[in-house]
């Protein structure tokens, strides 16, 4: 990866960073605004999203009324279509209120789809896939141990 590449990565993962902290944070603007215009938001429960506005209209009644968990993640890879697509992919666990621990049932698989426009990095499409591995438990605990390493990393 050349310096080019590695500082347009760093850009890719901090619009991603800033997608979790806004959910963390339960700040549907702060998630929606993070978007294209028409970007597509697939929630967890299969949930889809078109456009800035739908989107927040989707997080915000979910924020007022309730409190959600929180994420935790770990970047596995950014790959570059070009200069200015790019394509996220990461694993995430969710720690639940008034827990300090992941919820394992709820472990996802993220993948972002990103454009540059003008400068700045907006997201085209955002998936959040449920990781459950039926059949495969071990690897619900391996990815679960590999997102407490990193919940254990952050305190």
């Amino acid at each position: 990866m050349n310096n080019r590449e590695s500082n347009a990565s760093k850009e890719v993962q901090a619009v991603y960073e800033q997608l979790l902290e806004a959910w963390n944070n339960q700040d549907a603007r702060g998630m929606s605004d993070l978007f294209t215009e028409d970007g597509e938001s697939i929630g967890f429960d299969g949930s889809q999203s078109i456009g800035r506005e739908e989107i927040f209209s989707h997080l915000n009644p979910i924020f007022e009324h309730h409190q959600t968990a929180q994420f935790v993640s770990k970047v596995k890879s950014v790959k570059f279509f070009n200069s200015d697509i790019a394509l996220l992919r990461a694993i995430a666990g969710m720690v639940p209120p008034q827990s300090n621990d992941i919820n394992p049932q709820v472990n996802t698989h993220h993948t972002l789809i990103l454009v540059k426009k003008e400068e700045t990095w907006r997201i085209q499409l955002f998936q959040n896939t449920p990781a459950q591995f039926h059949g495969t438990p071990e690897l619900v605990e391996q990815m679960t141990e590999e997102l407490r390493a990193v919940l254990r990393s952050s305190k």
